[in-house]
């Protein structure tokens, strides 16, 4: 993919520093079959997945009570379990409703195994104010401030229909430490969602 990709080869969910936003949202899949639905993505559990049922293409749709940054997603896929049920091409889709989705990245992928780490955005932020691990300062992607997040399996290996994907992780920025003399900053993603009234 790209010089910002992670890929972690355990089978349970890497210890990484950027935050775990998906507890915060409503999470739906295009189709599914029983007792693999949304909920296997997210259970930490690598022999459970989820299992569409429907044509092509298939799609979890992430979302937000309320507009959030999202700079990073981590999903787990295993080709040597699932064969052709492995996805080949994964595209994200942004936006503030299902009507005004945009494409914002797409990830070709060669027989993964494990979990890989991408950034949502392939759009350089110039200022160099993020903080990342894993690139210097004034190159970072910029996160998407979006409502709705959406993961579209494009295409499976060998041509496959149907797609198992066994977790997916969606991550916010690094939250930046404050120097202020603030004994009690409010900086957390979970504070700065509710700042606003919309």
């Amino acid at each position: 993919m790209d010089g910002t990709t992670l890929i972690h080869s355990t089978r349970t969910p890497p210890v990484l520093p950027w935050p775990d936003i998906g507890r915060l949202a409503r999470w739906s899949v295009s189709s599914y079959k029983f007792g693999f639905g949304a909920e296997c993505l997210r259970d930490g559990d690598p022999e459970t997945f989820w299992h569409s049922d429907g044509p092509q293409p298939h799609f979890i749709t992430i979302e937000f009570p309320r507009k959030v940054a999202i700079q990073k997603i981590s999903i787990y896929l295993s080709w040597p379990q699932d064969d052709s049920y492995t996805p080949s091409t994964i595209a994200v889709r942004a936006g503030t409703g299902p009507s005004d989705l945009q494409d914002v990245r797409v990830a070709t992928l060669d027989k993964p195994d494990g979990w890989i780490t991408f950034d949502v955005s392939s759009e350089p932020d110039n200022d160099g104010s993020s903080l990342h691990v894993d690139k210097p300062p004034g190159l970072h992607p910029k996160p998407i401030n979006a409502y709705i997040l959406q993961v579209i399996v494009v295409a499976n290996h060998m041509s496959g229909k149907d797609t198992h994907i066994r977790g997916l992780r969606i991550l916010g920025p690094i939250e930046e430490t404050t120097t202020d003399e603030d004994p009690f900053p409010f900086v957390s993603q979970k504070f700065k969602m509710y700042e606003t009234i919309r």
